[in-house]
């Protein structure tokens, strides 16, 4: 008979932690996307009135290309940890500079996202990529 105890299902639950990595990473990852390519393109949606994208070269059109460029990486789990690295530290420029100034509070400056996604590419910086990643995939190989 299975063993049915707390730490029974505990244990079981606790073995699935490397593929819900993979999946917070790549879930995560896919949505990053969208913010840059947003940016970039209007796609799926623009963020600017009439549809406009950034222009470059500013600040903007380069968080456009970090989140596109960097995202993909991430989703794909390639470079895993110095891509994830650098765009923690997007997204903690991105709080501070855009909406720290507004107010203290994330949720009255608009600065949810950007506090999340700066605390889960650092986590996955250090955690790597989980094992559905081309990162584990070049370690097998």
């Amino acid at each position: 008979m299975a063993n049915s105890s707390p730490r029974g299902v505990l244990a079981i639950w606790s073995s699935f932690a490397p593929q819900l990595l993979s999946v917070l990473r790549i879930t995560s990852a896919f949505i990053f996307i969208l913010y840059g390519t947003s940016k970039l393109f209007a796609v799926p949606a623009a963020l600017l009135p009439n549809g406009a994208t950034v222009t470059f070269p500013t600040q903007a059109w380069f968080a456009g290309i970090f989140e596109t460029v960097g995202g993909s990486l991430l989703l794909l789990g390639l470079f895993t940890r110095p891509v994830a690295f650098l765009l923690s530290g997007e997204m903690a420029v991105a709080y501070f500079q855009a909406h720290f100034p507004r107010s203290f509070w994330p949720t009255v400056n608009n600065g949810v996202s950007a506090v999340l996604y700066c605390f889960i590419w650092l986590y996955i910086s250090a955690a790597g990529p989980g094992p559905w990643s081309l990162d584990a995939w070049r370690r097998k190989t």
